[in-house]
């Protein structure tokens, strides 16, 4: 037993050496200046992924957006390579439908979840592509970047979103995306009502085609596209508050980091509380 104990740690020895893979010690180095939060912001599948690339020089550091600024330079500094000038994005709602604008044809009672409320006849809302508002997004953020309104919709906090895409994955309509916060002209619907008077009968602030922006942007940066109005960001240095002006819903908004503004001609909205549900079910 003694000599088979012998032969087997003298195979495990030559195995070792025959099988062992350098790495390079600075994955280490960099791993250790990373947040360890594995959220996939930086497009890799986690802080050592990210490591590794950036000490290939497949990734340049400035690309992990949950680091603070200080370490990503010292990163940088320690592979002697570029920052990076990387423009931070943040996620984006396509919806302005809050309680309180839109209207509901039927109240649901069930788990308090957006995806459970969309397998049950689709959340009660009237306009079925709108924000359902039960909150899984600001449920599933982990750096707290999302908090519910009082009309139930979710507000993104740009300095403490990393565009982990999180929200985009959990959202069962779709409504998030991760945009760079250069695309100040956004549009907060996403409608799918052939019919305006429909569309704005279910939502007042719905996208109702009416293609004013279309006409007053710059050629070519807005079009319609199945009843709604579609920003072209390759076009967003010709991108001016004028394509927002005579909005009359107030569906395509400008954005100031976190502050939203509408058009001149979009209605007034003061009403506070909730629009009551047409049925029930």
């Amino acid at each position: 037993m003694a000599g088979l104990g012998g032969l087997l740690a003298i195979l495990l020895a030559i195995a070792s050496k025959k099988l062992y893979v350098f790495e390079d010690p600075r994955i280490e180095q960099v791993e250790e200046l990373l947040p360890h939060s594995n959220c996939g912001a930086c497009g890799t599948a986690g802080c050592h992924n990210f490591a590794e690339k950036a000490v290939a020089g497949e990734i340049e550091p400035g690309r992990c957006t949950v680091n603070t600024p200080d370490q990503n330079k010292n990163i940088a500094s320690l592979l002697g390579v570029a920052l990076g000038d990387i423009e931070k994005r943040v996620a984006r709602l396509a919806c302005a439908g809050g309680k309180h604008v839109a209207t509901m044809r039927a109240q649901y009672a069930g788990l308090s979840s957006c995806r459970a409320a969309t397998v049950a006849g689709g959340g009660g809302k009237s306009c079925a592509w709108g924000c359902l508002g039960l909150g899984d997004c600001a449920d599933v953020c982990d750096f707290d970047a999302i908090t519910m309104d009082v009309h139930g919709l979710p507000v993104v906090d740009s300095a403490k979103c990393t565009a982990c895409g999180d929200c985009v994955d959990i959202c069962p309509k779709d409504l998030f995306s991760l945009q760079v916060m250069s695309h100040k002209l956004w549009m907060a619907c996403r409608n799918e009502e052939s019919d305006p008077d429909a569309a704005e009968a279910a939502c007042e602030v719905a996208c109702t085609a009416c293609g004013r922006c279309v006409v007053d942007g710059a050629p070519g940066l807005i079009h319609l596209e199945r009843n709604l109005a579609v920003i072209d960001y390759a076009k967003n240095g010709t991108a001016s508050r004028e394509a927002i002006d005579r909005c009359p819903t107030g569906a395509i908004v400008w954005l100031e980091g976190d502050r939203i503004s509408k058009g001149k001609a979009a209605k007034k909205i003061i009403r506070i509380e909730p629009l009551p549900a047409t049925t029930e079910a």
